[in-house]
């Protein structure tokens, strides 16, 4: 019977070598996904596509083998999927006897004789290159040992070498953050570099490049990424220009700034201005929807003046009604890639949600309330109200304790608070309740450290070390901080934006081996957020008429000799009130609800998520007796409970189920029986008592060790659960029992390994009542 790779090798391959297709614009099995991240190192399917044709660096079709047997459009839906994610047009399914070409242009397809010649497939694409375009496309990438571009960072470079060879002024890149802005960057800058691009006259010289930052540590992360042009690149130190009188450095190729540091302050001309208006071929702005691009805004002013240089926007954020300005600047994106994207293609890391709620999300005061400073100005204050209209230090303690008793107290945290003063006492309150020594455990790191936080925030970022752990903060380390293995970000403040939502969330999605999530625990409902109509992950501009976020506060220049410091922060105004709880008071955590998400980014609630368990079962084993014999075999065992997890449920989830229906004592494989054919549920207990009274399954092993053997795995079970079942585990067991080796254990079972394993099934038979 013929298969896929007989209809490639014997009709595919044939016929587009008869097209005058080369092996080298031929990709053929191309994987160009990682395949979404589940649980314990498990991933989903990656996105595979048979061939794929390409030339002048373009990717130019998407080719579908069948077998012969087989309809030839039977896989055409996911080609064009496929297609999409890689922006082709052309999508072919063969099963070798015929041929169906479809236009995603157009949207229509039909039937082919021949398949078209790489010429006639790149005339198809006319326009779409400008020469200059072509030229930039054919630049190779830097790329130093076995790193590779991900599929949709050579697409954002080349878009972007597109629209500069077409001699478009502005250029807008979407991408989430985690997905490589700054490499993306690198390697546009590496094109022009190499193609001797200019704005004057391209081939003649290399272009000047202005990186322009918002803050010292994004600017100095950049100058980590170009470092292979370390001779030809420079940073513009606001201190050093004002020491030497305003005299700018001009004898460099790339160079980077923050905002702060070159814009004009009170009573100094800004630094910018000391450079001729052409001076710049090309200005890259990073976190460009930060500042505004309005005319007032932090960088606006300095655009204006290298209004000649292309300009090349950075963004992790999608058009909202709070960066509006940065899409009526820029325009149109050339490319995007979105929060969700990322995590179902497997680049990003998935999260989960824990909720927590206090008994004093609202908060009435009463005369036992002792006020410290200020007076109330209201009767009932609601969770949004702390630290900014009232201090209660009393909660933040509460929280301080919430978070170590939600987290793995060893896994790197970013703590989210409301501002500067409220992660000071966050990390006071943290370091009081921890149980680790070390005086740098719990840390803040906002504007007020200066080079010490900064100092410590690279620390943290250093994924050998594990100390500092926790990290307090406000709005310092919203955007742009490269830490890969960060496990938990904490919201102890109110988000007023989903822009600012966003970026929050990415500060936890870097992948990092052995992390196949994070969590987001959130004290004050701003993960609500993930139910918004615009939390979809898809970069789209808001519906006319759509409610708008209110904008962030604007970024405040940084004072003179400051500029190599972490910058100030938005200043928040100073609650009017201050109050020490009534001893009567009894504070407690009352709700700590554990969403997980789903394949669209949406935490489900409890019963959404048992219903999608539900509706998966029937496709894993279609009666009980079936789940009896597949959960009583160690291997079955184990791959249904993969399967589980390639739907979406992993282990820690069905824990979760079992404490949902309060069958915390039960074996998953009740709660799998219950949720699918409604079968009462036994506690592990009562399975294992039943079996303890079979003297007939006991007696057929003649050696007492090997019947206290069968016991002790027995009293495991009951402890612990399945999981002491497995195949994995059993040359543990045997020497928790103190039986030594496999070796010396099937001395007891009658001197074959093969024997002992054999028994251990058969002990499984007895507790799940397998005839």
């Amino acid at each position: 019977m013929s298969s896929e790779a007989d209809t490639r090798a014997n009709y595919i391959d044939p016929a587009l070598k008869a097209a005058h297709w080369q092996p080298g614009n031929i990709i053929r099995e191309h994987y160009f996904t990682d395949g979404r991240k589940l649980a314990s190192g498990v991933r989903g399917r990656r996105c595979f596509v048979d061939y794929l044709l390409h030339k002048d660096n373009r990717y130019l079709a998407v080719v579908e083998a069948k077998k012969e047997s087989e309809h030839p459009t039977k896989g055409l839906q996911q080609a064009i999927d496929y297609a999409k994610k890689l922006l082709v047009r052309f999508v072919y399914s063969s099963n070798g006897k015929q041929t169906y070409e479809f236009d995603l242009e157009t949207g229509k397809g039909d039937y082919i004789e021949f398949y078209p010649t790489p010429q006639e497939l790149e005339n198809r694409y006319a326009g779409v290159n400008s020469d200059l375009g072509l030229q930039l496309r054919n630049v190779p990438f830097h790329l130093e040992g076995t790193m590779q571009p991900r599929y949709y960072q050579e697409l954002a470079v080349h878009a972007a070498t597109d629209a500069i060879g077409k001699g478009k002024p502005r250029v807008l890149l979407t991408l989430a953050t985690g997905t490589g802005k700054t490499f993306i960057a690198f390697q546009i800058v590496h094109k022009l570099f190499q193609s001797r691009w200019n704005k004057e006259s391209p081939g003649t010289r290399r272009p000047r490049i202005l990186f322009l930052a918002d803050r010292n540590i994004l600017a100095d992360q950049a100058i980590n990424t170009f470092n292979p042009y370390e001779k030809d690149l420079i940073k513009i130190n606001g201190e050093e220009v004002r020491k030497r009188g305003g005299v700018v450095p001009t004898n460099a190729h790339i160079f980077f700034a923050i905002y702060q540091a070159i814009a004009e302050r009170e009573n100094i001309e800004g630094y910018y201005k000391a450079y001729p208006s052409d001076f710049f071929d090309l200005v890259m702005i990073d976190e460009c929807h930060r500042g505004s691009a309005n005319e007032t805004g932090s960088w606006r002013a300095i655009l204006d003046h290298f209004g000649s240089a292309v300009h090349v926007g950075l963004t992790a954020t999608p058009k909202r009604e709070a960066n509006v300005d940065t899409y009526d600047y820029f325009g149109t994106p050339a490319f995007e890639y979105s929060l969700k994207d990322g995590i179902n293609d497997g680049f990003l890391t998935p999260y989960r949600v824990k909720r927590v709620r206090t008994n004093l999300d609202e908060l009435v005061l009463t005369k036992d309330d002792q006020v410290i400073e200020g007076e109330s100005g209201q009767d009932v204050y609601q969770v949004e109200d702390y630290d900014k209209k009232i201090i209660v230090d009393e909660r933040t303690e509460l929280v301080a304790k919430a978070i170590l008793d939600n987290i793995n107290p060893l896994e790197k945290t970013i703590v989210f608070c409301e501002n500067q003063n409220h992660a000071l006492t966050m990390r006071d309150m943290i370091n009081k309740h921890k149980k680790v020594k070390d005086p740098h455990y719990c840390v803040r790191v906002t504007s007020d450290e200066g080079k010490v936080g900064r100092e410590l925030l690279e620390k943290f970022q250093d994924n050998d070390k594990d100390i500092p752990t926790i990290i307090t903060s406000s709005q310092m380390l919203t955007t742009g901080v490269d830490a890969r293995n960060v496990r938990n970000v904490v919201l102890d403040r109110t988000v007023g934006s989903m822009v600012e939502f966003k970026q929050i969330v990415g500060r936890g999605t870097r992948v990092f081996d052995g992390k196949d999530y994070f969590t987001i625990v959130d004290f004050r409902g701003a993960t609500n957020k993930f139910y918004d109509k615009d939390w979809d992950g898809e970069p789209e501009a808001p519906e006319p008429g759509g409610t708008g976020e209110p904008t962030p506060p604007p970024y405040t220049p940084e004072p003179p000799g400051g500029t190599d410091g972490p910058e100030p922060e938005p200043g928040e105004p100073k609650p009017r009130l201050k109050v020490k709880l009534g001893k009567h008071r009894e504070l407690k955590v009352i709700d700590v609800e554990t969403r997980y998400i789903d394949e669209n980014g949406k935490p489900l609630t409890v019963q959404e998520f048992v219903e999608r368990l539900i509706t998966q079962l029937p496709g894993l084993f279609r009666s009980v007796d079936e789940l009896r014999q597949i959960w009583s075999d160690p291997d079955e065992r184990e791959t249904l409970l993969g399967k589980l997890v390639q739907a979406g449920f992993d282990k820690e989830q069905l824990a979760t189920l079992r404490r949902m229906f309060e069958a915390e004592e039960c074996d998953i494989f009740d709660l799998l029986a219950f949720l699918a054919f409604e079968q009462p549920m036994a506690t592990r207990k009562a399975r294992a008592d039943q079996v303890r009274t079979n003297s007939t399954f006991f007696n057929q092993y003649q050696q007492q060790k090997a019947q206290q053997f069968l016991h002790f795995v027995l009293n495991r079970y009951e402890q612990t659960g399945s999981t002491e079942l497995s195949r994995e585990r059993l040359p543990a067991l045997i020497e928790l029992s103190g039986l030594g080796t496999v070796k010396d254990a099937s001395t007891a079972f009658g001197g074959k390994p093969a024997y002992l394993l054999a028994a251990f099934k058969q002990l499984q038979q007895q507790l799940y009542h397998v005839n």
